[in-house]
């Protein structure tokens, strides 16, 4: 093993041990499991936040995950996303820096659309084959698209048709770029095979996010069970602010795991939140936190 590869492995070991031992050496490189990993931990480089930064790679590093996922930009009242990917110097920058830090860009994500309005802007169409044309050029299968609190269907159900239509009409140009547009919505997950159903398209799945079943009350392993494997592309794994992972009592991991396992899911878990607040500011702390403790139960040898 290099000297490079040994300093990372032995600070993604001890990550927890000290608060010090959380930051790794400049240039460290992340322990990035092989390609038969059932499941991968990546973190958001909005959340670091290194929003569409080369920084984010080197953050990502030092918290210990696996990959990153990268976003399309800000959005604002523009007719597409402030997309700098769009330059191919700077598309081979973010290539070089992932493979510098031995880390993967997981997804792409709209996250403009947590605040911006999917049924409703009129140039959507124009943001989703920009997102599409880049995961081509990075070569990345799964786009992260959030329907955000103006895009709510529990709220706002009178969205829906228009949500559909937008969606059933990107379908078949994600099917024949070969990604996945994958949409988190408010519904339970009865509600997003409703919603699957209607769009029609294999290319359209759900990016499930265990905060929505969790501060709705519902049990979190019936609805992976509900959605099924072939159905949710990935996952953000991660509950609302307050504490981390390993001390959120309304989240059995191993037992989420086991879930995942039985329904034959494998794919990546993006750490959005779930900082402590004892020091919500301090994001290597906080997001090491989480990586490691996924780590241990999502990429031990199941007992």
């Amino acid at each position: 093993m290099s000297r490079r590869c040994f300093i990372g492995a032995t600070v993604a070991a001890g990550l927890l041990s000290s608060r010090t031992a959380m930051r790794a050496e400049d240039g460290a490189t992340a322990t990035r499991p092989s390609d038969q990993q059932r499941y991968r931990i990546g973190v958001c480089d909005w959340m670091i936040p290194k929003r569409q930064q080369l920084g984010a790679f080197q953050r990502t590093a030092q918290i210990g995950a696996d990959g990153v996922e990268v976003d399309m930009g800000s959005l604002g009242q523009r007719e597409t996303f402030d997309n700098k990917l769009v330059d191919p110097a700077v598309r081979q920058q973010f290539l070089d820096e992932a493979r510098k830090f031995n880390l993967e860009i997981c997804s792409i994500a709209m996250s403009g659309f947590y605040a911006q309005s999917f049924a409703e802007r009129p140039t959507v169409p124009r943001m989703l084959q920009d997102c599409i044309d880049t995961m081509k050029w990075m070569n990345v299968k799964v786009a992260f698209l959030p329907l955000g609190v103006r895009g709510d269907l529990v709220k706002y159900p009178e969205l829906r048709p228009a949500i559909v239509e937008r969606l059933k009409a990107t379908g078949p140009k994600a099917e024949e770029a070969g990604v996945v547009i994958g949409v988190e919505t408010a519904l339970d997950a009865a509600g997003d095979v409703k919603l699957l159903d209607d769009i029609g398209s294999p290319a359209v799945r759900i990016y499930f996010n265990f905060a929505n079943a969790l501060q709705n009350g519902r049990d979190l392993c019936k609805e992976l069970q509900i959605l099924g494997k072939d159905r949710i592309c990935q996952i953000h794994c991660t509950d609302q602010d307050g504490v981390w992972l390993q001390d959120n009592p309304r989240i059995d991991m191993p037992k989420v795991r086991q879930t995942l396992d039985d329904m034959g899911w494998r794919g990546w878990l993006v750490i959005e939140r779930s900082r402590s607040a004892k020091n919500s500011r301090d994001v290597v702390w906080n997001f090491g936190a989480n990586a490691k403790y996924l780590k241990s139960v999502f990429q031990a040898k199941p007992t």
